[in-house]
């Protein structure tokens, strides 16, 4: 059993080397980035490097088939998957997941982090390990049962999610449509709560715009809000005729709202800099070896003059702290709301030959001023804490405490301007 494993091992081992020096493929969490596939080597010489390397493993499983109370738990199956996950494990880095063969031939959605049947993204929390929802998507079971940013998923179908990667949740709670799953989440007021939800086919939105709403609802006409849910081909084009559509009409502001934004595609990520940024850095990817690849705006963008103030959260990822850093540390928006998610890896997917998938983390993204990202996340400019269920009114009806504290700040700007 362990020459086959031995393999494969061999194979995850030789793919992390080449994955981690830096092959192209990123992604920021969007299913619509490039991905590389790499083959691994399923023959060699028993008597190299590879026996020393792995010998202990044979030694083990022997150990095991003499002494062991329940031998009929060493099956080859168990034994790999055991071998693998505690390759994964040892890295210490949430974002590195081994995909088995049965979920990613069935279409398990990793890199978006998003559930088909529920629709809300999610992430593993860099610092507990805890499957954490990103953010609900507008108008999914998950946004309108009360699910909010932060909510951490503790079982799913009364099974503990203690030790799962965002594979195992998404691969749970995803199914047909129609079909019941029941999530119990603890909020970030440290409540717990119970869902039984009706999985749907989700349309993903990307943006959705209306004039800003002061405290009491009451439309304030000089203001143009823009909420973009993602990152993706369709959201660039999107946002680019929005943005015509406001600077057209004169608006005099702009807030965007990043709350429940989970990141996307990196190429889309960028474009949606390049239309506020005349010019300058959106970021700068570096590599295990201080490889720097930085990415840049070009001039002439449709909103470069227009003041804005980015809504941030804990929902707000990836993309969105990419998005957030670049425009405020070009002094072109200012942030209002919560510290952000912090997920400032960059990751690829490598094809395994058993018909399974490895996804990488393989680079940081540092924002313009080089600040990092990844774990820490960004703190906004003003604070306005709300709890769960705040936000989540907030999100859905369009005004409250955070918008009132954007429109502030905004027309301040405005102002001090003229």
């Amino acid at each position: 059993m362990w020459n086959s494993l031995k393999w494969t091992l061999t194979g995850l081992v030789i793919l992390l080397s080449v994955a981690l020096a830096g092959l192209v493929g990123y992604a920021v969490g969007g299913d619509d980035a490039d991905n590389d596939s790499v083959a691994v080597p399923g023959q060699g010489d028993d008597d190299g490097g590879d026996t020393a390397q792995f010998g202990i493993l044979d030694e083990i499983e022997g150990v095991l088939q003499d002494d062991f109370i329940n031998p009929g738990a060493l099956t080859p199956d168990a034994l790999e998957t055991g071998a693998i996950d505690g390759i994964i494990a040892s890295l210490g880095d949430a974002h590195t997941v081994y995909i088995p063969p049965t979920d990613y031939q069935s279409g398990v959605d990793i890199i978006s982090r998003s559930f088909e049947g529920i629709g809300a993204h999610v992430d593993q929390d860099p610092t507990t390990g805890e499957i954490t929802i990103v953010s609900p998507i507008r108008g999914s079971p998950a946004e309108k049962a009360g699910i909010v940013p932060g909510d951490v998923i503790l079982e799913v179908d009364g099974e503990s999610t203690e030790g799962w990667s965002v594979q195992d949740a998404v691969s749970r709670i995803r199914g047909p449509e129609g079909s019941e799953v029941v999530i119990t989440v603890r909020h970030p007021d440290r409540q717990e709560e119970t869902y039984t939800l009706n999985r749907t086919t989700i349309d993903l939105p990307t943006v959705f715009a209306q004039d800003a709403r002061d405290a009491d609802g009451n439309i304030v006409p000089d203001l143009a809000y823009i909420e973009l849910q993602y990152f993706a081909e369709s959201s660039v084009n999107d946002l680019r005729t929005e943005l015509e559509r406001i600077t057209s009409e004169g608006y005099e502001g702009l807030i965007l709202d990043l709350r429940r934004n989970p990141g996307g595609a990196l190429d889309a990520t960028v474009a949606i800099a390049d239309m506020f940024l005349d010019g300058g850095n959106v970021l700068t990817q570096v590599d295990r070896d201080g490889g720097e690849i930085v990415y840049d705006a070009e001039p002439g963008g449709e909103a470069t003059e227009i003041p804005i103030v980015i809504l941030v959260s804990n929902g707000s990822a990836s993309g969105s702290e990419v998005l957030s850093g670049a425009l405020r540390d070009h002094g072109r928006a200012r942030l209002v709301g919560t510290q952000t998610f912090g997920k400032g890896s960059v990751n690829h997917i490598h094809e395994l030959s058993n018909g399974g998938a490895l996804y990488v983390t393989f680079a940081r993204w540092l924002t313009p001023n080089g600040t990092l990202i990844e774990g820490v996340g960004l703190a906004p400019d003003e604070t306005v804490e709300l709890d769960p269920e705040e936000l989540n009114n907030e999100l859905i009806n369009g005004y409250g405490p955070q918008m009132t504290a954007a429109i502030d700040m905004l027309q301040a700007e405005i102002a001090a301007s003229q």
